[in-house]
């Protein structure tokens, strides 16, 4: 089994403001840049101690998260490359809207639906499972750096999920998830 290892951008004020991002590019707050610190910190001693082995980290090109990644790459030494398949999916017309909204948690699990504008989530998913079948067959261990959209994507690859579980399935900023092959 060969681990992949996923991480979600730090804060942003949308993430403050309990906005939906999606494929805005919104940047981090102070806080989010000190949430990149402390985890490539986190990552380096795990690197370090020999409890993991990461060889690339690859992230989205949103600044947000290819942020988040660079205070990684640059704690760790790591190399870091934009992937633009890792891009966060766009919500159309609920972008910049509530997080929490009512219409939208229910249209989220309308995998078929654009968002009048946006980007369905079986497009979004079709895009994350390839880059993934990729990422699998290299002798490579990844770090992804991403978004809260692409990592429900993520989880779902490797574990059976409802639709309701997949609308609810979310991580914290900077949070570090492990995966296997």
């Amino acid at each position: 089994m060969k681990p992949l290892y996923f991480t979600r951008h730090g804060e942003t004020v949308w993430n403050v403001e309990n906005k939906i991002c999606g494929a805005t590019d919104i940047g981090l707050t102070e806080r989010g840049h000190e949430q990149a610190v402390l985890l490539g910190n986190l990552i380096k001693e795990k690197l370090d101690a020999g409890e993991i082995r990461i060889d690339w980290i690859i992230a989205s090109p949103l600044s947000r998260a290819y942020d988040t990644a660079k205070h990684v790459a640059e704690i760790t030494g790591l190399p870091l490359r934009a992937e633009e398949r890792l891009r966060e999916q766009n919500f159309g017309k609920w972008e910049g809207t509530a997080r929490n909204g009512q219409q939208f948690r229910v249209d989220k699990r309308k995998f078929v639906n654009s968002y009048e504008g946006g980007e369905s989530m079986l497009r979004l998913a079709q895009r994350i499972y390839n880059l993934l079948d990729e990422l699998k067959k290299d002798d490579k261990i990844y770090l992804i750096v991403a978004h809260n959209g692409i990592v429900r994507v993520v989880n779902s690859y490797f574990y059976d999920m409802t639709n309701e579980e997949y609308g609810d399935f979310g991580i914290k900023n900077c949070e570090l998830k492990e995966y296997a092959f």
